[in-house]
């Protein structure tokens, strides 16, 4: 099946076919010539449904989608890049029955065509600004998030839901690579005259397990270990990537400073720590206002309750909610799969989803 004989939804074929638009647009966060590909193909898209073509701009050195006010009280936040390396998911696009699967169809440009069919109709401080480089921590247009949220009485974060529920508490992250500088010599003439790099980055291992806790949900995660260089010589480098989240800043900031003091147990050997505190987390103190509206809203046009979750993934809204905004997350695609081989979208909420953007936009406005 294909967008082209889908036509009992009505209206929802053009919104499928510019889904299918841009995911067949792949934009790997990395490749800053896809990237302004798909914003340049978004802005035609936006064109065509709400007459007017967004803006193109340059925010450090990334393209950046923005439609509507420069200054809007409501801001619709979403991204346009993804995890997927050009080629690397097959096939590219495809809809069976309910099911539609590509790369970054879920995560999250279904979010972002719902969004703007959200705001056909719509009059007001409104943008919908989608960034380039969230998949990869969002460091070129993090001040310019902070910025519009400062200014903003509500960020709608069109990142997908779970199991349809929006997000209404995210993790905050840290992110650190540590390496351990050793000394080589032969493994089996004499390890003794070595300082082995791997034997020290166990015991950091060992000493990161004993820095998460349950009671926030506090993860510090060893992720990539890379170590020696060939099966007979005592490793002089070895080196650790690690990915650290929590419900609780205080926490992040106890872990981060427990990081950055280790020390070595190994004569001689060295420690270096690169990375640290990264997204704050996403708290239900920031959400709850606006979740309770949306669920009126809901309500109102007669749409099935939303429902909440509290996730560890991080986001954009974890930045807006950070510099003081009310935050909604999860208002995209219903789904699943994100940055898996089986991301999937279900194609009969498309139209709901948005159309309730849509009430939840104008209900903010009023």
């Amino acid at each position: 099946m294909t967008s082209e004989n889908i036509s009992e939804y009505g209206r929802l074929t053009p919104m499928l076919a510019a889904i299918e638009a841009l995911v067949k647009c792949e934009s790997p966060s990395e490749d800053l010539d896809a990237c302004r590909s798909v914003v340049s193909l978004a802005s035609d898209i936006a064109t065509r449904v709400l007459g007017t073509p967004a803006q193109i701009k340059e925010i450090e050195g990334r393209p950046v989608f923005w439609w509507g006010s420069e200054r809007p009280k409501v801001l619709l936040l979403a991204h346009l890049d993804t995890v997927w390396p050009i080629g690397s998911f097959t096939p590219l696009w495809n809809v069976d029955g309910d099911v539609v699967r590509g790369p970054g169809v879920f995560d999250m440009k279904a979010g972002f065509v719902q969004a703007l069919y959200a705001l056909k109709g719509i009059e007001g401080d409104v943008a919908l600004v989608a960034t380039t480089d969230e998949e990869i921590g969002s460091h070129k247009s993090r001040a310019l998030i902070k910025e519009l949220a400062e200014g903003a009485d509500a960020v709608l974060v069109l990142e997908a839901s779970l199991d349809g529920r929006v997000k209404t508490g995210r993790k905050g992250t840290a992110m650190y690579q540590i390496s351990v500088h050793g000394k080589a010599a032969h493994a089996g003439l004499e390890p003794e005259n070595g300082i082995n790099a791997t034997t020290e980055i166990s015991h950091i291992i060992l000493a990161l397990a004993a820095l998460e806790n349950p009671k926030h949900g506090t993860t510090v995660v060893p992720t990539m270990l890379r170590s020696g260089t060939t099966i007979n010589t005592v490793p002089e480098l070895a080196v650790l990537e690690i990915d650290a989240r929590s419900f609780s800043q205080d926490d992040l900031v106890r872990v981060d400073e427990a990081i950055k003091g280790l020390k070595t147990t190994l004569p001689g050997a060295r420690i270096e720590v690169a990375g640290g505190l990264h997204r704050p987390p996403l708290q239900p103190a920031s959400t709850s206002e606006l979740y309770q509206l949306a669920e009126k809203v809901a309500a109102e046009i007669g749409m099935p309750p939303l429902g909440s979750a509290e996730v560890g993934g991080a986001s954009d809204g974890n930045f807006a909610a950070a510099a003081g905004a009310r935050v909604l997350d999860g208002l995209g695609a219903v789904g699943g799969g994100a940055h898996a081989s089986h991301e999937w979208v279900s194609l009969s909420s498309i139209e709901a989803r948005s159309a309730f953007l849509h009430a939840f936009i104008k209900e903010l406005l009023a």
